[in-house]
């Protein structure tokens, strides 16, 4: 019998992870509202936004505005996918960093036009900076699973651009099922491995449900140990460099499963339903998640 833990965070990605891929433009204030509800909901850890380019990421346009307007709750992080990223951020009065580097060589050249060595070199000196200033920093390490190029991702890969972070400095690992091929298997061998090789680092578990697989890959992760999950309100999302790949595993559906566990979470699963009301009317599709429909009935 595995023992599950007794207490795991939600790390709420719906404003930047969940939004990014969102063909609609949605107004600067619904966000905002959206992130308030969230955090009205007992959220203390969320993705607000990313300091990408408005060319390639419209959506995250005005992320000055997010990081100035939020309100300051719990730890609130940026993606920053480079060092003008991170300055950009730092000068709107970001503290606490996200980057990001897929496993995968194809991955990398199709998102950011880099091999992965040449993504993890040009942000070393980028996160050592970051530390020496106290920031917290969080590595995002796509592909962890699969590539929707390459194929199945060896563990040792994984676990070993996971070692690369960690010898920046890093404070988080999130380790993401990019396209949602991951299966519990998978799942349980390599969260129980990392945990293995990084026992004294933040690991979260970043899983997508292309193929409804989500809720099963988190309970195999709890099985490994695993105690943070990114989850995303409304189940809003998808990777805009990885085809087919649709939204992260809903905070809805998480919280339901985490309570009928006896998990405590702090989070008041029908506050984060209202919070999905805050920008579900601006969405080029509907919400379907589970909780979320059940709410409407």
């Amino acid at each position: 019998m595995f023992s599950l833990p007794k207490n795991v965070t939600l790390i709420e990605v719906g404003p930047r992870d969940g939004l990014q891929n969102e063909k609609n433009s949605i107004p600067t204030d619904s966000k905002l509202a959206y992130i308030h509800a969230l955090q009205e909901a007992g959220i203390q850890e969320m993705e607000l936004t990313s300091f990408v380019s408005p060319k390639w990421i419209p959506q995250m346009a005005d992320a000055k505005e997010i990081v100035g307007q939020a309100k300051k709750v719990g730890r609130q992080i940026v993606l920053t996918p480079n060092e003008k990223g991170v300055s950009t951020a730092l000068h709107a009065g970001a503290q606490n960093m996200a980057v990001f580097v897929g496993v995968s060589n194809t991955f990398n050249k199709k998102n950011i036009n880099r091999t992965t060595e040449e993504a993890v070199n040009a942000l070393f000196p980028v996160v050592r900076q970051l530390k020496e200033k106290k920031h917290f920093v969080r590595a995002c390490i796509s592909t962890a699973f699969h590539c929707p190029y390459e194929g199945w991702i060896k563990p040792e890969q994984t676990i070993a651009l996971c070692q690369q972070f960690i010898d920046m400095g890093a404070d988080e690992l999130s380790v993401a099922d990019t396209d949602g091929m991951a299966n519990p298997a998978a799942s349980f061998s390599l969260f129980n491995n990392l945990k293995e090789h990084f026992p004294h680092t933040l690991l979260t578990a970043h899983f997508h449900d292309t193929r409804k697989l989500g809720l099963t890959n988190i309970y195999a992760s709890l099985q490994a140990g695993v105690d943070r999950f990114d989850t995303s309100a409304g189940g809003l999302g998808g990777c805009p460099f990885a085809p087919g790949a649709t939204g992260n595993v809903a905070t809805e559906d998480v919280l339901y499963l985490l309570n009928t566990l006896d998990i405590h979470t702090g989070v008041d699963l029908q506050k984060v339903i209202l919070a999905v009301d805050e920008v579900a009317p601006y969405l080029s599709r509907p919400i379907t998640t589970a909780m979320y429909q059940l709410s409407k009935q």
